[in-house]
């Protein structure tokens, strides 16, 4: 992914208003992110822990998402993110749901995923960043990264509708 500025991530959102894209927490650290090792950027806000963001490339420029983190119930079990088919334990991987765009949204529609709770998929796939034990797989981290890149712009496709 490109390096991007808050400026061009603010505009991004097409599940927001104008105010909520304004009050949303984007990271500070923007100058530090691995950004040749990103596939999108994503990040949990800090101040609400059910709030998470998602901003992709796209062929139309960036596209950003607000997403609603599920609350963790039951026993620790081995989950897989539906984005970068990497397993966790735990609470690795939560049920994320995007409001969908436009009058979809306006009228409560919803979609969502399973993904890594930290969305750090990215770091993931690339053995960046440790989930523990993982799955033995023959792709390379180009067509893994390719994969994710297609589950994403599926789960992008449903939100956008």
């Amino acid at each position: 992914m490109m390096p991007t500025t808050e400026t061009e991530i603010r505009a991004s959102f097409v599940n927001c208003t104008k105010g909520e894209t304004k009050r949303l927490a984007v990271p500070r650290d923007l100058a530090d992110r691995p950004w040749a090792d990103l596939d999108f950027l994503g990040w949990r806000d800090p101040a609400a822990e059910e709030r998470a963001y998602l901003v992709a490339e796209s062929g139309a420029g960036l596209v950003g998402v607000a997403l609603r983190v599920a609350p963790q119930t039951g026993r620790a079990r081995r989950s897989m993110c539906s984005l970068c088919l990497t397993t966790h334990t735990g609470d690795g991987v939560s049920l994320m749901t995007a409001r969908k765009a436009g009058r979809d949204g306006r009228q409560g529609n919803s979609v969502g995923a399973y993904i890594c709770t930290d969305l750090a998929c990215s770091l993931y796939l690339r053995g960046k960043k440790d989930a523990g034990r993982r799955l033995d797989e023959t792709l390379t981290v180009p067509q893994k990264a390719e994969r994710t890149a297609a589950n994403l712009a599926a789960f992008l496709r449903k939100v956008l509708g």
